[in-house]
């Protein structure tokens, strides 16, 4: 009995270790889009990434903003062509499953223009909605 016991803990664990490793696949993905579609210039596509609702929170040099309309806006603004768009690399630091359908990132950002290489760090918020991770909240500096 306590084998039995010990294999089902055992194989609990994997399993839950699997779907983990899925979660986090799962969001690094996301991240990965995002980074294509900003490398396209298009900044619709890179929005994708993003919770398509009036709750989204971004934080910036500019303090927060919310609203995922009001956040692509300002993108908009910010980097109005490709050129200022530059190429973004990022470099992930950490994905923390907070809970199973919560998490969050860690990570830096580097775009690399012709006239400058502006980079920063960024802490993103995940949520799990309707199967999909997208970002909720996210601080980048």
């Amino acid at each position: 009995m306590k084998k039995l016991i010990l294999i089902l803990f055992i194989g609990f664990g994997l399993s839950g270790k699997a779907q983990q490793t899925a979660d986090q696949q799962a969001i690094l993905a996301v991240l990965e889009q995002q980074r294509l579609a900003w490398n396209e210039g298009n900044l619709e596509k890179f929005m994708e990434g993003y919770w398509k609702n009036d709750s989204l929170l971004f934080v910036g040099k500019s303090g927060p903003t919310y609203g995922w309309q009001q956040t692509l806006d300002n993108y908009k603004k910010g980097y109005p062509d490709k050129s200022a768009m530059g190429t973004l690399t990022f470099s992930i630091k950490k994905v923390e499953l907070l809970s199973k359908d919560a998490a969050s990132v860690l990570g830096g950002w580097h775009l690399k223009r012709e006239k400058d290489e502006p980079q920063g760090y960024f802490t993103l918020i995940l949520r799990k909605i309707k199967g999909l991770w997208v970002v909720v909240s996210d601080h980048s500096s």
